[in-house]
Order: structure tokens, then sequence, then C-alpha cells
């Protein structure tokens, strides 16, 4: 019994230092274990903050950037072209013809399908009479009441004051004295002893802006801005008589192509109000001039029949 009690104990003993040793081990795996993850845990603690404050920093950039119009609708920022589908190398070569283009503030002109204010009527090239190769501005268009526009590219020899003392006009003498020198242009058959005013200078009491840079009327203010030197008479260019059409007329010869309808810069619709001619231009031929802006068959229209020029003998 003795005997049995030692060979007991000596087994306890031995189980009791085995589960020591496997205690141990089974510590030391669990001790780094621990470790990995808690190194793992702890640079993804650091990586997690770092992408929050990296995150925090994108997005008050983008915050900050947002009114420059990056992104704003998807849009980006020098995109070649719109396509999904292509990369940005292909749109290049795809669209290299339409990326290369550069609009001419000075003199850009193309055509409407629509007529509004603002709006330019080139004459047909087949056209007689009195708009034999004019440039109308169309001043008021409305299908109920009807349209008003002024030739721009008729100008009479002289200035104000001689135009005015051989013609007949109820034009004030106070603005004649002012405008003396100031240039005048055949505006059309309606109403010629009225005279209207184009120019460039701005908004001002009793103006109306007919498109970006154009207006017309306001001559009793800017009497006043030439007193004050503030502008000179030259950049007003005083418009005697105008064109007129019932409703629908226009319409109609627009339509059997007695009118070719076109948007054009404030520079051209200027010539003789004052804006500056450059290198390049035709001075002296208004109507070839937007033509061959316009470009395709309108330049080869503009080659074939120009040749008179704007100054020519008016009615």
């Amino acid at each position: 019994h003795a005997q049995e009690m030692a060979n007991n104990n000596s087994n306890g003993e031995g189980k009791n230092s085995s589960n020591e040793k496997d205690g141990k081990v089974g510590n030391f795996f669990a001790g780094a274990i621990s470790s990995i993850f808690n190194k793992g845990g702890e640079s993804s603690s650091k990586e997690g903050q770092q992408d929050l404050s990296s995150s925090s920093v994108a997005v008050k950039k983008e915050n900050a950037n947002i009114f420059e119009g990056d992104n704003v609708g998807n849009a980006e920022l020098n995109s070649p072209c719109s396509d999904p589908f292509l990369t940005e190398e292909e749109c290049r070569i795809m669209y290299a013809d339409q990326m290369e283009v550069k609009i001419n503030k000075h003199r850009w002109a193309h055509p409407l399908s629509h007529v509004e204010p603002g709006c330019i009527l080139v004459a047909n090239e087949k056209l007689g009479g009195v708009f034999h190769q004019t440039v109308v501005l169309i001043i008021d268009h409305n299908d109920k009441v009807g349209s008003t526009g002024m030739v721009i590219n008729r100008p009479f020899p002289g200035t104000l004051m001689k135009v005015v003392s051989d013609t007949s006009s109820n034009i004030d003498l106070s603005l004649k004295m002012a405008f003396s020198k100031a240039p005048v242009s055949y505006g059309g058959p309606v109403m010629q002893d009225q005279f209207s005013t184009l120019h460039g200078y701005g908004e001002v009491e009793g103006s109306k802006k007919v498109c970006p840079g154009v207006f017309v009327g306001g001559s009793g203010q800017l009497m006043q801005e030439v007193r004050k030197y503030n502008m000179q008479p030259t950049e007003v260019l005083f418009v005697k008589g105008h064109a007129a059409w019932v409703p629908g007329q226009l319409s109609r010869e627009i339509e059997k192509g007695v009118w070719y309808v076109a948007a054009a810069s404030a520079d051209l619709i200027l010539r003789y109000a004052g804006a500056p001619v450059e290198e390049g231009d035709n001075a002296s031929d208004l109507w070839a001039d937007v033509l061959s802006t316009m470009g395709g068959k309108y330049e080869e229209i503009a080659l074939a029949n120009s040749g008179r020029g704007d100054s020519r003998m008016l009615p």
C-alpha cells in the first residue's frame, strides 16, 4: 500500500511537472502571439490615424478648391474630351484638331440658326438695292411686334458736323457740338431724319445692352462723358435711320436665303464705332470680313464677291 501511494505521488509529481512545462510553453506562445497582434494592432492603429489624418487634409483641400470648379459635377480640369471610354492619350489623338482651337476675342463670327437681339444679318451676295452687301445689327426682335435693326457698315464721308449740315435731321445742337467729330453711318431707309447711337462705352442712362460689349442709345449721358474727357467722340457711331420688319417678314426673308444670320465679336460690330483694327482685318469691307471670319462656304462667298468695300454711294 505504501509503495502504491509512492507510485501515485510520483505519477502526480510527473503530471504536475508536465502541466507546468505545458503551461510555460503555452504562456510563451500566447505571449508571442499576443505580442505579434499587439504590434500589428498598434501599427494598424497608427496607419488608421494616418489615413484619417490624410483624408481630413484631402477633404479640407477639396473644400478649399471647390469654388475653382475642379471636379464639380464630375468635371475634370483640362479634360481632353468627355468620352468615358477613351484614355487621355486616345482623346488627344482623336480630338487633336478640336483641342488646338483658340478663340480670337477680337474677331470671331459664326452662323446662328435663329434671330435674336444682338445678332447680325449678313446680306446674301445676290441681294441688291440699299441692302447690298450690308451688315445689319438686330436691336429688337419679336414675332408679334416685328423687328428693328441698323446697318453698321455704310459710313458716311465726313463727321457728324458735316453730315448734319448736309442732310435734314433733328439732332440737338449741344449733341452736335459735343460729337462734332463723331463718325456717322447710314442705318437704313426708315426715319432718315432720326439718329441713334452705337457704342461700347457701357450701360449708361438711356442706353440698352444689345449683346456683350455692344450698346445703343444714351446719347445724353454719353455727351456728359465726353465733356468730362472720359471718352472720345470718335468712340460713338451715329446711325442715321434704321431698318424695320413687320411680324413674320424677317423670318420669311431668312427662309428664302436673303440673309445669313450670325453672331459676331463686339470689335467686328463696333468696327465704325472706335473698335481697334488689327493686322489681318479687312478694315474697309466689314461684309467680307465677317463672312471670312465665319469660315467654310461663307469665306468662299466673301472671296468671290468682295471688292466694293463699305464706303460707296448712298441713297
